[in-house]
C-alpha cells in the first residue's frame, strides 16, 4: 500500500491519500489530498479501498448541496470496494483480507475508508474489486425503492427514466429477475440500445416521443404500475397520467425541479400513491436490514453473475472531478469508477 504522510509508532500511515473539495457552489471543484487515516468503532470495520463507485449525489455534496450526515465522514464517496484491513470491536462475520463491498453514508474518495458490518457484503469470486465498487448503493437502492417501498411484483410493468444511468441499469437487471416489465427512457439511441440489451422490453429517447403516450401504448392503455424517476417536478403530470389504478410514482431524485402541479382527483380516484425515499440519510438498523434483504433475494444472481455493474469508465482517484464532468455531462452509460489502488490477485 503506497500512503503519504508520515508513519506512527505502530508503522501505520498517519494520512492517506483521499479527494477533497475546493471551492464553493457550482465552482467547486475536487483535487487530490490527503487525509486522517479513518478508525474503526464497534461494530464497523476499515476497509483499504480499491474502487469506488460515483455518485449523483457526490456531485451534488461537491456543490454543497447534499450534505453527509450527521457523525459521517465530509469526504465524498457512497460506495466502496476493497479489502478488510481492520476490525472493529464485536464485528465476527468478516476477517482481515476478505474482498467486500461497502455501502457508505460517505468516505469513499479516499484509500481507507470505515464501514459499519451491517452494510457490507462480500465480494463473489470471479467478480472484480473494480466492477464490485459500483455496485452497493444503485443496487440497494433499487431493491428498497422498487420492493421495500414500491412494491412491485412478478408480472407487473415498470417506467424506469434515466435507463441508461448507474440507477437505470441495475432497476433493469432487478426488474427482469424478479419478472417485471421494464419500459425506460434514455438520452441516446446508444443508452436505449443498452437498455434493451439489459433485459427493458421498449426504450424511450428523450425529446423523440411523449414517454406518457408511449407507456400507455405500451400496456394497451391501462398505464404502467410503478414509475421510478429521478427527474422530479418537470415529469410530474406526465408521470401521474401514464399511472395504472394503484399505481405507485417512486421519487428518487429531482433533477428538474422540486415542485410541480399534482392532479388530486386523479391521485384520489385512480388511488394512487407518491413515495420519495433517500438512502444516505437511514439509519445503521435500516441499512443493514436492507442489506440482508437484498442478500437473501439476489444474493445467488450476483454470485452467478446474472446480475452486474455496468461499468462505463475507470477514472483514477486524482481525476475525480473528470469522472464528475463525464456524469454531468450524462455521457456515461452505467457507473463511472474510480480507481483507488490497483486490486492485488488472491
Amino acid at each position: 500500500m503506497s500512503y503519504t504522510g508520515s508513519i506512527g509508532e505502530a508503522g501505520r500511515a498517519l494520512d492517506v491519500r483521499a479527494v477533497e473539495i475546493v471551492g464553493e457552489g457550482r465552482e467547486a471543484r475536487l483535487r487530490l489530498g490527503e487525509a486522517a487515516d479513518p478508525r474503526p468503532k464497534a461494530g464497523e470495520l476499515l476497509i483499504d479501498v480499491v474502487a469506488a463507485g460515483i455518485n449523483r449525489g457526490d456531485t451534488l455534496q461537491r456543490q454543497g448541496l447534499y450534505p453527509p450526515p450527521p457523525g459521517a465522514s465530509p469526504i465524498i464517496g457512497l460506495e466502496c470496494a476493497g479489502r478488510v484491513a481492520e476490525l472493529g470491536e464485536g464485528v465476527s462475520n468478516f476477517a482481515c483480507g476478505d474482498r467486500v463491498m461497502a455501502l457508505l453514508p460517505g468516505g469513499g474518495y479516499a484509500e481507507r475508508a470505515v464501514a459499519h458490518a451491517g452494510s457490507v457484503l462480500p465480494v463473489p469470486p470471479g467478480l472484480s474489486l473494480t466492477e464490485a465498487g459500483g455496485i452497493p448503493e444503485v443496487f440497494l437502492t433499487c431493491h428498497l425503492t422498487l420492493f421495500d417501498l414500491g412494491r412491485v411484483w412478478t408480472g407487473e410493468t415498470v417506467l424506469v427514466h434515466g435507463g441508461g444511468g448507474g440507477i437505470g441499469t441495475a432497476a433493469i437487471q432487478l426488474l427482469s429477475r424478479a419478472g417485471a416489465r421494464v419500459l425506460v427512457t434514455a438520452g441516446s439511441a446508444e443508452k436505449c440500445a443498452s437498455c434493451l440489451e439489459l433485459g427493458a422490453e421498449r426504450a424511450v429517447r428523450y425529446g423523440d416521443e411523449s414517454f406518457a403516450e408511449a407507456a400507455l401504448d405500451w400496456t394497451e392503455g391501462r398505464g404502467v404500475d410503478a414509475i421510478l424517476d429521478h427527474v422530479g417536478g418537470a415529469y410530474l403530470e406526465d408521470n401521474i397520467r401514464c399511472l395504472a389504478r394503484g399505481g405507485r410514482l417512486i421519487l428518487i431524485g429531482v433533477m428538474a425541479g422540486a415542485s410541480g402541479t399534482l392532479d388530486l382527483g386523479r391521485m384520489l380516484g385512480r388511488h394512487l400513491s407518491v413515495i420519495g425515499s433517500t438512502l444516505r440519510p437511514r439509519s445503521v438498523v435500516e441499512k443493514a436490514a436492507l442489506v440482508e434483504r437484498f442478500r437473501k433475494r439476489f444474493g445467488e444472481d450476483l454470485s452467478a453473475r446474472r446480475l452486474s455493474a455496468v461499468v462505463d469508465r475507470v477514472f483514477p482517484l486524482a481525476e475525480a472531478q473528470a469522472a464528475h464532468e463525464r456524469m454531468e455531462k450524462s455521457l456515461h452509460t452505467g457507473k463511472i469508477v474510480l480507481q483507488v489502488r490497483e486490486e492485488r490477485p488472491g
